[in-house]
Parts: structure tokens; C-alpha cells; sequence
């Protein structure tokens, strides 16, 4: 209903990107730029300044942004107020989640509330944890999932669940008949680790230093990008590592990895993350308590 060049201008203002704007709203660059020139012929007016690869608003500009938010909020007003009056649950989100949540605990999450409100279309981005805080904070998402505290304190962060964090290492390890272990043991041996940016590598490292190891470092011989594929390099006997409880049931099932249980024990949350919005559009409250719903439920529950 609102004016689509409106849109198109209002979401390159807040990301400052022509780029970012294609993204996040599912269209070409050229696509973009032709709906803020049409704006921009329309108001007889520049609305950016265009320098070094580099965009900024103009005076004229910044007084579009200022009523375009006014009028994006009136908006969603609307929609919402109609909405509770018709009982309709209806729309589209942006979900972002880091890789171990996107791979392990999301989908059954999400079949659920699609099996209740099937009129919901939910677009998923997969990133670590500090792509999804980025975005939340850069508006190209609607709700972020994350594995690792957030430090952002103009960011809403509401816990999940706790997830509790194993060593693993393959059956023929001289360490897998142990069942605990304490930290400053796995420093000898060399380690498969996240990427840097990773929730579990900050997680990790946090924990060594809060343990009487924070001068020493992890015997990193690998930086993976994926829980998968640290799982099957340790498989592979090309190091140990730490990972999410919750991701290594079916190797433990058929018995090509073995857990053990740090000492002291290492949990960290899950995490939902959104913007301080003094308005959200109502299906994004409902998946919101539904996702709240869901955790309490399934607390203690292994994926």
C-alpha cells in the first residue's frame, strides 16, 4: 500500500548502501536506483550525495527519512490494529541465525509455527554470531538468533535456552576414555576451531579465560566454518575441539565421536536479539512469544 519508491529510499537511508538495500529487499541494484531516481525526479531534488563509492543525505534527504519513518510507523500501526480486530496472523520476516541454531534447533522451531500460522512466509540468513548482531543492528533482519552473549546495549536480547558445550575427539583417542576433562588438558593437543566471529570460538576462548590458562592459547591447527565440518575433521583424527552438545547426537549414535564433559562445565544461551522498536508488526510479536513458548518447553531437550 505504501509508496514503493518511498520504501525502496527509506531502507537505502537507514543502510546508506544501494547494495545492502538490493539485498534486503530482494531486488537488483539497478532495480534500486531506478526507484530512488524516480523519487528523486519526483521531489525535482537530489536526496543523495554520491561520492568515492561512498552515499550520504542530502539536506532534502534527511527531511524524506524523517517523515518516511513517521509514515512507515503509521503504517504498521494500521495494519496492526486492522489485524487484531480480524484475528489475522499474516506476513514476512527476516530471521537471522548463527550457524549451530540455523542447523540444529531452528527447523523444528520453525516447522511448528508455520503449521500454525501457514500465511507467514519467514526468509532464513545464515551467518556467525557477529554477522547476525550486525544485521539486527543495521535493520536488514527483523530477529536475530545467537549462540554468544551480545554487548550491544541499545539491542532488546531476550535468552532462549542454555546449550551445553562438550569436547569431542575420535573413539581412538588417547583422551576418549576419560569422561570429564578440564580445559587446560585440551591446550596439548591440536584443536579444530570456528572462525573468528564464531559464538562457540568466543565462547571458548572466554572460558579459558576465566581458568587460571588465560596466558596460554589453544594449539589451533584448523579454522573451520561449520559445526559439520569441525565434526568431521576431528572424525578425521586432524585434531579435538568443543562443540554444542546439541549437534553431535547422531555421531554419538553411531559412535564416530566421543564426548566428554569439561570441567568446570561450559554452557552458554541461545539468544533471540531485535531492535528497541516502540511498534513491531503483530506477526513478529507472535513468533516472538511463540519462540519464548517453544524454548520453555523444550528447555531440556537434546536436538
Amino acid at each position: 500500500m505504501a509508496d514503493r519508491r518511498l520504501q525502496v529510499f527509506h531502507t537505502v537511508a537507514r543502510l546508506l548502501s544501494f547494495t545492502k538495500a538490493a539485498e534486503t529487499l530482494h531486488m537488483t541494484q539497478p532495480a534500486v536506483t531506478f526507484q530512488v531516481r524516480q523519487l528523486e525526479e519526483y521531489f525535482n531534488t537530489r536526496l543523495f550525495d554520491r561520492t568515492h563509492n561512498r552515499i550520504s543525505l542530502t539536506e532534502a534527504g534527511e527531511t524524506v527519512y524523517h517523515y518516511a519513518d513517521k509514515i512507515f510507523e503509521l503504517y504498521s500501526e494500521m495494519e496492526n490494529a486492522v489485524r487484531e480486530m480480524t484475528g489475522e496472523i499474516s506476513g514476512s520476516l527476516t530471521i537471522g541465525a548463527s550457524t549451530t541454531i540455523a542447523e540444529y534447533v531452528l527447523p523444528a522451531l520453525l516447522g511448528d509455527f508455520r503449521s500454525q500460522y501457514p500465511d507467514v512466509t519467514i526468509h532464513l540468513k545464515v551467518s556467525n554470531t557477529d554477522g547476525i548482531v550486525s544485521m539486527v543492528e543495521n535493520n536488514t533482519i527483523d530477529l536475530g538468533v545467537v549462540e554468544a552473549p551480545v554487548s550491544n546495549k541499545n539491542l532488546v536480547v531476550d535468552k532462549c535456552r542454555d546449550d551445553r558445550l562438550v569436547a569431542i575427539v575420535p573413539p581412538g583417542h588417547e583422551l576418549a576414555s576419560k569422561q570429564t576433562i578440564h580445559m587446560s588438558e585440551l591446550l596439548d593437543y591440536p584443536f579444530i576451531c570456528r572462525e573468528e566471529g564464531s559464538g562457540t570460538r568466543e565462547v571458548i576462548e572466554n572460558h579459558i579465560c576465566q581458568t587460571d590458562e588465560c596466558k596460554q592459547t589453544l594449539n589451533v591447527a584448523m579454522e573451520l566454518g561449520s559445526p559439520e565440518a569441525v565434526k568431521g575433521a576431528v572424525e578425521a583424527s586432524m585434531g579435538i575441539s568443543v562443540v554444542s552438545n546439541a549437534t553431535i547426537q547422531k555421531e554419538l549414535r553411531l559412535g564416530t565421536l566421543v564426548a566428554l564433559q569439561l570441567d568446570p562445565p561450559l554452557e552458554r544461551p541461545f539468544s533471540f536479539v531485535h531492535q528497541k522498536q516502540k511498534f513491531r508488526v503483530r506477526v513478529m510479536e507472535e513468533l516472538l512469544e511463540f519462540a519464548r513458548a517453544y524454548c520453555h518447553e523444550h528447555q531440556g531437550d537434546e536436538v
